[in-house]
């Protein structure tokens, strides 16, 4: 599995049930479930992506107790998990975190439950050795702008029918599963 590998929760812009261009509340399950999934796969970071303050701060404040005595004594495995959980407002300002991490610009690749042209297949990412952006919406999805500003869109997971609408944790863990497993 690449070392180089960074999820990121976007937040805005996402669609609605009615297609309108919106940012969603972070969510506490959100924030733990991914990011013991991400740690359990050996991601790098996770990134929260949202632009209101009001957002940043909850998180801050959930970021301060799991990085208390308290919660060490508490969950030490949820600290370990939390403490690759970063913020930023935009993708742009991600990307930048990468850059700075990594020495180069992470290749962004979305992630959608619709099928689409030229989407890149899971086995094939692990063959890209540059740093990776992998980019999860929240809502009902990314934005079609965010796909356009993407270097790669994944193809995306098939269940056993035509019903396609999971969870983003449930999403998220199953494209890091599907990522170590496939070689």
């Amino acid at each position: 599995m690449k070392s180089n590998l960074y999820v990121g929760l976007v937040h805005h812009p996402v669609y609605n049930k009615d297609f309108d261009i919106v940012t969603t509340s972070i969510t506490n399950l959100d924030i733990h479930d991914i990011a013991r999934s991400c740690k359990t796969f050996g991601i790098a970071n996770y990134f929260i992506i949202n632009p209101l303050i009001t957002q940043e701060k909850l998180l801050s404040r959930i970021q301060k107790f799991w990085n208390s005595e308290i919660a060490m004594k508490y969950n030490s495995d949820r600290v370990d998990a939390l403490s690759i959980v970063k913020y930023a407002k935009t993708i742009d300002e991600c990307r930048k975190n990468i850059k700075n991490q990594e020495g180069e610009n992470p290749i962004i690749i979305s992630t959608t439950a619709l099928q689409r042209n030229g989407q890149i297949k899971f086995q094939d990412i692990n063959s890209i050795m540059s740093p990776v952006l992998l980019l999860f919406g929240t809502g009902n999805g990314l934005t079609e702008d965010i796909h356009k500003m993407s270097d790669f869109v994944l193809t995306p997971i098939k269940g056993v029918n035509n019903y396609n609408h999971l969870s983003v944790r449930s999403a998220v863990a199953i494209v890091l599963e599907k990522l170590t497993s496939e070689k």
